[in-house]
């Protein structure tokens, strides 16, 4: 089953004797202790099987850094922690240099997530999350996080989340999410990026790369504080490859709102194209969500929905969706966008996507292309 929805926060400190075991329990190399009151021992423990990941995990404190060694791990419990870093001794979970790391819930019991952190200050960077039986991975209430060039794929769930009251400060650079799909719920759940049920100020999303999801790119359902998503891709959301009969995926590219949130989410320099339904939509979000310079083209529902709010459009380029450009209601603000009167629709470089599958570039950002670029200066997604 899941991990426990609550926020437990705990302060644990290891023993020598405790850090010791668990740095050479874990096949790693203990590298220093610092001792007395809370501060905690500084480990760094360097992993090869999954009984040593659960356990490095399992055992983390301020200061650890759990180096994962290339090669697919399959866990046989969901890879959990409630301990807290630092803001200078934050605990690192990362691939060991430039190996590649995938690790494969496909043994879990049912309904268990792959990874579950309750904790602050957590870095988790150049590792693959995939075939969870629910979520890929999950940060509840998680303060000052960094998750980057991570990938979550082909999950029963959402692949990436963050989620809870006290969500504050993190960041989400460079993620890949993709094929994730909820078999329970005929694909109405399962977003690349879901952060939702939650509050807290200072979240950012950018360079993620969500396609092929059964439900949303991202989805920001009930999370009552501002977002800032930028530079980011929602492509090809919605479809059924599943074959699933009772499918039920909604397919927005960007999902702004819902459930009765009233937020003013900030939203820069995204694109959104091939989405079964909408491209940009509010989601009857009524905040005053602001929209800067994003491109949606070829979704089978309009470019930009925003009927309901007070959302602030500006600089946006919509092109060749089904439903219409834009949809907006009395009480948005709409300027310098394409279907604004006297703007004139520049002309897209390519539109042929293949180069948007591409490989990531050697720091992670997203794969140079020229796709939906224009060369405006004031219009459109720059693509980057």
């Amino acid at each position: 089953m899941p991990p426990s929805t609550g926020r437990h926060r705990s302060t644990r400190t290891l023993s020598i004797a405790a850090a010791v075991a668990c740095a050479a329990g874990a096949g790693g190399v203990y590298l220093g202790l610092t001792t007395g009151g809370a501060r905690a021992a500084s480990t760094t423990v360097t992993v090869s099987t999954a009984a040593q990941l659960e356990e490095a995990v399992r055992n983390a404190t301020a200061g650890t850094v759990i180096q994962v060694r290339g090669g697919t791990y399959h866990p046989s419990a969901t890879l959990k922690s409630s301990a807290n870093g630092t803001a200078s001794a934050p605990i690192t979970l990362r691939a060991y240099g430039g190996e590649k790391v995938r690790i494969d819930g496909s043994r879990l019991p049912p309904g268990s997530w792959l990874a579950a952190i309750a904790g602050d200050h957590w870095t988790v960077q150049d590792l693959a999350f995939v075939n969870s039986p629910a979520q890929g991975f999950v940060a509840t209430s998680s303060v000052g996080g960094v998750f980057r060039n991570l990938v979550t794929a082909d999950n029963g769930d959402s692949g990436f989340t963050l989620r809870g009251d006290g969500t504050t400060g993190n960041l989400v650079q460079n993620l890949d999410s993709h094929g994730n799909h909820d078999p329970a719920g005929h694909g109405r759940n399962a977003d690349g990026i879901a952060v939702k049920f939650g509050s807290g100020t200072g979240n950012r999303i950018t360079g993620a790369r969500l396609y092929g999801n059964a439900d949303d790119g991202l989805d920001l359902w009930q999370f009552s504080s501002p977002v800032t998503i930028e530079h980011s891709w929602a492509f090809g959301n919605g479809g059924n490859r599943w074959k699933d009969t009772a499918f039920d995926g909604n397919g927005n590219g960007f999902e702004l709102g819902g459930g009765g949130a009233s937020v003013a989410h900030v939203v820069t320099g995204n694109a959104a194209w091939g989405n079964t339904r909408h491209g940009f939509t509010e989601n009857s979000n009524t905040g005053a969500v602001a929209l800067n310079r994003n491109t949606a083209y070829a979704n089978a529902g309009r470019g930009f929905s925003f009927a309901t709010g007070t959302a602030r459009l500006g600089g946006n380029l919509a092109a060749g969706d089904k439903g219409g450009a834009a949809k907006l209601g009395p009480s948005a603000a709409s300027a310098g966008n394409t279907w604004d009167s006297g703007i004139t629709t520049p002309s897209f470089r390519s539109t042929d996507a293949a180069g948007a599958y591409g490989a990531r570039r050697a720091d992670g950002s997203l794969p140079r292309t020229t796709f939906l670029t224009t060369g405006s200066t004031t219009i459109g997604s720059t693509m980057d």
